[in-house]
Formats: structure tokens, C-alpha cells, sequence
């Protein structure tokens, strides 16, 4: 299974761009899917999960500027990151718990990491 991230990039400050992450391998099912962020030196922090059925929730920091969705049809999570912030600048990670065939349980996987910098 490989977890396959995009659309990271350069962005001015109150500018937008769409993260996705596609799923691939012999998944028979995937739980939670979520976007970790990560600066240097500091742990890799939640930014927002989605749950199997649709239930979502956020940091605070980004709550009303960020969406996460997911398109389980294509095993693919996004985040649309809205009115950037410098303070938003980031590797941007993406999560999922996965079922792989000949598996009875979930096992966590993480995307290689998108770099986001949000600069004038």
C-alpha cells in the first residue's frame, strides 16, 4: 500500500491551495484518513481527520480555513486550505488507517509529505 501526496507549493499569504492523497495497493477498507503538518525541529502535529462516515474535526489554528473531504470511490483525501497564513507553512503529511487484503485489522500508513510555504 502507498499513500501518494500532491499539491503542495509556494502561495502568498491569503492565498489557497488543495492538498490530495490517493490510497493504492490491495485495500479492502480504510478507517480515518488525516493531514499532519510538520516544521523543524517540532513533532508532527494533527491538522484535521475525516472518519470513515464523514465526521470531521480540526485545530483550532485552522478552523474555518481549512476543509478536509474524502472520495472513498477513489481512496483519496484532500484538504483545501484556505486564506493562508505564513504561520501555515509546513511538510504537510497524510494519514490513513488501512485493511489490506489477507488482513483482519487496520494499520496506519503516511503519505511521503508535500512541502507548503506560504510567503510573500
Amino acid at each position: 500500500v502507498q499513500l501518494q501526496a500532491s499539491g503542495g507549493g509556494l502561495v502568498q499569504p491569503g492565498g489557497s491551495l488543495r492538498l490530495s492523497c490517493a490510497a493504492s495497493g490491495t485495500i479492502v477498507g480504510i478507517e480515518d484518513m488525516a493531514w499532519y503538518r510538520q516544521t523543524p525541529g517540532n513533532l508532527r502535529d494533527l491538522v484535521a481527520f475525516i472518519e470513515s462516515g464523514g465526521v470531521t474535526a480540526y485545530i483550532d489554528s485552522v478552523k474555518g480555513r481549512f476543509t478536509i473531504s474524502r472520495d472513498n470511490a477513489k481512496n483519496t483525501v484532500y484538504l483545501q486550505m484556505n486564506t493562508l497564513k505564513p504561520g501555515d507553512t509546513a511538510v504537510y503529511y497524510c494519514y490513513a488507517a488501512i485493511r489490506t487484503s489477507g488482513s483482519v485489522m487496520y494499520s496506519p500508513y503516511w503519505g511521503q509529505g508535500t512541502l507548503v510555504t506560504v510567503s510573500s
